[in-house]
């Protein structure tokens, strides 16, 4: 199994949302490298879920991948945020999955605070310039979130 975070707004699609859904797909993922990670899930694995883009960005939760990586449907609806002009159903360089809620954490875990934890230097995340939505986290840095929370 492996660790991941993602990047949600929450205005979008927040931990509470999907903990009243219980399972929700997860699109619009427009950066290459990020849609890469993607498609190296695999169901079971597990992630963070990170709200960005808000007040109060930080870690709400943990949610479990359902399903494979599969052609990102959004990329191919014109009404979409994430339609892609380009995309065909033939040739889609887009990919979604399925996800569902594991467990929401009584407190968030502020950006801040993941940036103080030497634990942490290495994630993506906490360095300046990195701007992915969806990352790895080695079970050290999975371990040391999980003491956070």
């Amino acid at each position: 199994m492996a660790y991941w975070l993602m990047k949600s707004e929450p205005d979008e699609l927040s931990i509470d949302a999907l903990a009243q859904l219980g399972t929700a797909r997860w699109d619009g993922v427009r950066n290459y490298q990020a849609r890469n990670f993607l498609r190296a899930m695999q169901p079971g694995d597990t992630f963070f879920f990170y709200h960005s883009s808000c007040p109060k960005p930080g870690i709400a939760g943990i949610t479990r991948i359902r399903t494979a990586a599969y052609p990102d449907p959004a990329a191919l609806d014109p009404s979409s945020l994430y339609h892609d002009a380009k995309a065909t159903a033939q040739k889609n360089p887009w990919s979604a999955l399925d996800v569902e809620h594991v467990r929401t954490f009584k407190h968030l875990i502020g950006l801040a605070v993941l940036k103080q934890q030497s634990a942490l230097a290495e994630l993506p995340l906490v360095q300046k310039g990195s701007r992915l939505s969806v990352m790895p986290v080695t079970e050290a840095q999975w371990q040391a979130v999980l003491a956070l929370g």
